[in-house]
């Protein structure tokens, strides 16, 4: 069976609401029930999450995980985004529809509240 891949917005909480955001490649296990982004796994919290989705199974560590949204409000609340290099012109050509964005890697992101 083949891995599937997929870009996404990856947010740290930290103990808190608010955290440092990354958008880049997640890898799905087999089974499709961890997440892999820069040498974490990730599990999901099943619903039992406070503002967040997922651990890290190493660390029991909160993120929230999502795909990325159209029009980027993918975070709950203001924060800072990077955006991995290997994924740059893809979010922003074919999720974004802005290809004049290609080259920015950092943004803040609009939160929906």
């Amino acid at each position: 069976m083949k891995y599937k891949y997929r870009i996404m917005y990856i947010e740290y909480k930290g103990g808190g609401i608010i955290g440092p955001a990354h958008i880049g490649l997640v890898r799905f296990s087999k089974s499709g029930k961890s997440i892999h982004y820069d040498g974490k796994t990730f599990e999901t919290l099943s619903g039992n999450g406070y503002k967040a989705n997922y651990f890290d199974v190493e660390t029991g560590e909160h993120y929230w995980i999502s795909g990325c949204r159209k029009d980027g409000m993918d975070a709950l609340y203001n924060t800072d985004v990077s955006i991995d290099e290997d994924v740059l012109e893809e979010y922003w050509c074919e999720i974004r529809n802005q290809p004049e964005n290609k080259n920015i890697s950092k943004l803040r992101a609009k939160g929906k509240y």
